[in-house]
C-alpha cells in the first residue's frame, strides 16, 4: 500500500502534435456517377409527374418511361463500385431487367391507352 505523499503525478497524456491530425478527405455528394444518374433519374420522374399533374400525361409518363431506360443503360455501362444508389441488387442483370421493364411498360402502355371520352 502507498501513501499519499507517495503519489505519482498524474499522467499528461499524449504530447500535442504540430496540428490536428488530417482527417478523411470531404465526401463528395454524389459520391458516385451513378448516384449522380440515379438523382437525375428522380429529377426526371419528378418533372415527368408535373406534367401528368398539369394534364398531358401521356407525356408525363412517357418521360418517367424514358427516366427508366436512361438509369437501366447507365446500371449496364457502370461497374458495381461506380453504380451507386442504381445498384439495388447483387446481379446488375435483374436491377437491368426492372428497370428497363418498368420503363418500356410505362411508355408502351401511355402510347396504347385509348383516350376516353369526355
Amino acid at each position: 500500500m502507498s501513501l499519499p505523499s507517495e503519489a505519482e503525478p498524474p499522467d499528461p497524456g499524449p504530447e500535442p502534435g504540430p496540428g490536428p491530425a488530417p482527417g478523411p478527405e470531404p465526401r463528395r455528394i454524389p459520391s458516385t456517377i451513378g448516384g449522380l444518374v440515379y438523382l437525375i433519374v428522380v429529377a426526371i420522374a419528378g418533372v415527368g409527374l408535373v406534367v401528368v399533374a398539369l394534364g398531358p400525361w401521356r407525356r408525363g409518363v412517357s418521360l418517367i418511361g424514358f427516366g427508366l431506360l436512361i438509369g437501366a443503360l447507365a446500371r449496364v455501362l457502370l461497374p458495381d463500385r461506380d453504380a451507386g444508389m442504381l445498384r439495388v441488387r447483387r446481379n446488375r442483370w435483374i436491377d437491368l431487367l426492372m428497370l428497363a421493364g418498368v420503363g418500356t411498360a410505362l411508355i408502351v402502355l401511355a402510347s396504347v391507352i385509348p383516350n376516353q371520352p369526355g
